[in-house]
């Protein structure tokens, strides 16, 4: 009883705090600088990791732009994860511009959106990041495809590296986990996978106790040469190999 009635306390604050981002962003945003809503998404992500009572530890040091972030992908929460450490706009499906909130607070975080079926629109977001790598941006992209629970890093797709390497900017892996504090093991609370939804991953966060959030940043490396499935390739084994230190 009692850790269901701290559990409905902190999801009431989640909800609370992620109302008062979307207020941000229809209110305060249109009157502030790109680098003034950049600041205010991070503060707002790490507020949010502290309202789901989640430890964040950072590894290594983020880089600054220009740089792609290329991270394997567990649950909806490596995304405030990753904002908390270092804001970034991520390449999402484009199914997420039109979720209730959701969608409000993605576009409002800079979110670039993907038609993920189609070929032509692939090359139309290869070609934005390519100009936002240009402007100096930091971009961030999941190139796994889906969420894995965590205990393996799926195949990475390899398109989306092209602007990278067509820009000749560094790209940054980092590898994300999600452990149990008190026994220093992965923890499958967070998950997104199979048939869950976001508010049964959301619950189990919520009741849950000790998560850690550990994000470690690799070192930036360029294509130097490398074709982008070669790249992709060695990328996921750097990816692979974080997460073991984890």
């Amino acid at each position: 009883m009692m850790r269901n009635l701290r559990a409905a306390w902190r999801l009431w604050r989640v909800v609370l705090h992620i109302l008062h981002g979307a207020w941000t962003i229809w209110r305060t945003f249109p009157g502030l600088s790109q680098a003034q809503r950049d600041a205010r998404v991070q503060v707002w992500a790490q507020a949010l990791v502290g309202k789901l009572a989640i430890q964040l530890v950072v590894q290594g040091q983020p880089a600054d732009g220009p740089v792609l972030i290329v991270a394997n992908h567990i649950s909806w929460l490596d995304i405030v994860a990753i904002h908390a450490a270092r804001h970034c706009r991520f390449i999402s499906k484009s199914d997420i511009k039109h979720w209730p909130l959701i969608g409000m607070l993605a576009t409002g975080a800079g979110t670039i959106y993907i038609e993920r079926e189609s070929r032509r629109d692939a090359m139309r977001v290869v070609h934005h990041m390519a100009e936002q790598l240009r402007a100096g941006d930091v971009l961030a992209v999941f190139p796994e495809g889906t969420t894995g629970d965590g205990s393996t890093v799926l195949p990475f797709h390899a398109n989306l590296l092209q602007a990278a390497i067509t820009v000749n900017v560094p790209v940054q892996p980092l590898a994300l986990s999600f452990l149990d504090r008190q026994t220093g093991q992965p923890s499958l609370v967070p998950c997104y996978i199979g048939e869950d939804t976001l508010l049964q991953s959301l619950w189990r966060t919520v009741r849950a106790d000790h998560i850690q959030a550990v994000l470690h940043f690799g070192t930036p490396e360029t294509a130097q040469g490398r074709d982008r499935r070669t790249w992709s390739a060695d990328l996921r084994n750097t990816v692979s190999a974080l997460r073991a230190r984890a």
